[in-house]
């Protein structure tokens, strides 16, 4: 039987993307995975900056806030990873790297409660 956290991050991946992706966003990797650590999502923003996001979703608050997860270890793994990302993919970062978070919550039929905090490391 599938773990329903399993799927629900899924699910919250997808909609992020397809949310980026109707905001002028390109998706260039999903689930990318390096020895550093890996990201949800990797993109390019409409001002050309790499983007990697960490996408949280939460069935209630109980566990905490996504950001609450967020701490310098974690961060310095995503950073590790989106650095990493760049360079096997000889990516200009002419532009600046980024990790952005989204946080999300499934309000059913589909829909979804999305907060997208831009820059929780950028350099």
């Amino acid at each position: 039987m599938p773990d329903p956290r399993h799927e629900l991050g899924e699910r919250a991946e997808e909609a992020t993307a397809a949310w980026l992706e109707a905001r002028g966003w390109t998706i260039l990797a999903r689930r990318w995975r390096c020895r550093e650590g890996e990201l949800d999502l990797v993109a390019r923003d409409p001002d050309r900056v790499l983007v990697g996001i960490e996408v949280k979703a939460r069935r209630t608050g109980r566990a905490g806030s996504p950001i609450e997860t967020i701490n310098q270890q974690r961060l310095g793994r995503l950073r590790a990873a989106l650095g990493r990302y760049c360079a096997e993919a000889s990516f200009s970062s002419d532009n600046g790297l980024r990790i952005d978070l989204v946080a999300m919550r499934p309000e059913g039929l589909g829909q979804w409660r999305l907060s997208h905090q831009r820059g929780i490391d950028a350099w």
